[in-house]
């Protein structure tokens, strides 16, 4: 079988790059890496015959943007052309958000974790930040911050994380007078300042154990002491969910963004469409769900009830990776090899067993978040939470891109409604 490359492909059909991967992700066409694990190849046989059919029609509307903050691959993103899956276990998020913003390689070589590592291996477990390596530049104004805290005190106790991130950013918004600087490093420096009140303005229910994103986060997420291996995990999870090329929080960021809204308005409209229980807000489902699982034995069960409602299984199946999520086998092994042995994760398992029995969709990233939180003794949404946290840095990454473009996003509606009289 010929194989050729995305230039040539998109050149036979008669269309942008951007739009042969839309393809991919809508699966009328298939790809596979080259030998570099980098570049995308096509069967030459298949475009033949698309080109021949004429271009994929589909019952939703074709949005193509180009970018070149994320791409994705068969079961993994690569983050300007680096797999998500090695910066997980060779980077922090600090340097992970850096490198989304300014695709400056010297940022990844001036990561507190050491250089990256050839091949770091599926379980292979992460490095240790040295103490004190957090930069200190991820700081929220003091000012904004206690005005933060204090936009909470009459919110109910038991509130989501996600619904006080939302208050959150609208506070630290109004209380930024830098916001509607547009231009990429103060929008690089407004994102540290927002990720990092993000966490700090959360309810402090343990003591931080260092000072990087990861270990404030964890804090504000967990009454308990974090151990090593888990707080790494974390810090793993974030790298992981920090960018997932055009997602439908990101879609409506970038339309934001298109808009000159500023970045703390582009966050929180992405925050908006993230806790939608098909997007984000789905690890809050599968944690749910492994609630109600006491013990290994009632997974079926649990499954069985949700299958007979015609209820969609929350953390299984994937619009893209038709055949599994990569980023959630790669935070399982992570989390069983830093809890070896927990009834948690011997819960999970037995819900991966059982929907595999049934041939149900493959587990996605949620599912694993959820594993992790309970796993972490982590409040309710602790997941999302992480979730949303680490796409804020996606989100100010493609925001970048609408503001360097300078022109409006605008879908077109097909109407179908009565007759134009």
């Amino acid at each position: 079988m010929e194989w050729i490359d995305a230039a040539t492909a998109a050149e036979r059909l008669g269309v942008k790059p951007a739009t042969l991967y839309a393809y991919v992700s809508r699966g009328v066409l298939q790809r596979r890496h080259g030998d570099d694990g980098r570049r995308s190849l096509f069967s030459a046989e298949e475009i033949e015959r698309i080109a021949r059919r004429g271009r994929p029609r589909s019952q939703q509307p074709e949005l193509a943007i180009e970018s070149v903050v994320t791409s994705l691959g068969v079961d993994r993103p690569y983050y300007r052309g680096i797999d998500a899956l090695k910066l997980a276990t060779t980077s922090d998020f600090e340097t992970v958000a850096e490198w989304l913003w300014t695709g400056d390689p010297g940022v990844l070589q001036r990561s507190p974790m050491g250089p990256r590592r050839r091949e770091p291996g599926p379980v292979a477990g992460p490095r240790r930040r040295e103490p004190g390596s957090a930069s200190g530049s991820w700081r929220c104004e003091p000012g904004a911050l206690r005005a933060a805290v204090a936009a909470q005190r009459g919110l109910p106790d038991d509130l989501l994380p996600l619904d006080r991130l939302q208050v959150i950013t609208t506070v630290l918004g109004a209380s930024d007078s830098l916001r509607y600087q547009l231009d990429p490093a103060s929008v690089a420096a407004t994102g540290r300042r927002l990720i990092a009140g993000l966490v700090d303005a959360l309810p402090e229910l343990s003591e931080p154990q260092g000072d990087s994103i990861a270990e404030r986060l964890w804090s504000r997420l967990s009454p308990h002491p974090a151990p090593p291996a888990l707080l790494d995990t974390v810090r793993a999870a974030l790298v992981l969910l920090a960018d997932h090329e055009l997602a439908a929080s990101t879609l409506a960021a970038r339309v934001a963004a298109s808009a000159k809204a500023d970045p703390y308005a582009v966050v929180l409209t992405g925050f908006g469409v993230l806790g939608g229980p098909l997007h984000g807000g789905a690890s809050y489902g599968a944690e749910r769900l492994l609630a109600e699982i006491a013990e290994p034995g009632q997974a079926a069960r649990a499954v069985a009830e949700r299958v007979r409602r015609g209820e969609r299984i929350p953390g299984f199946g994937h619009s893209v990776y038709k055949n599994g999520d990569g980023r959630g086998g790669l935070l399982l092994d992570l989390i069983k090899e830093a809890a070896p042995g927990h009834e948690r994760i011997a819960a999970g398992t037995a819900v991966l067993e059982e929907m595999r029995r049934r041939r149900l969709p493959e587990r996605n990233i949620d599912f694993a978040l959820a594993i992790l939180a309970a796993v972490s003794g982590m409040v309710r949404g602790a997941g999302e939470a992480i979730f949303a946290v680490a796409r804020a840095a996606g989100w100010l990454a493609h925001a970048m891109e609408e503001y360097e473009r300078g022109t409006l996003l605008r879908l077109r509606a097909s109407y179908t409604g009565p007759p134009i009289r």
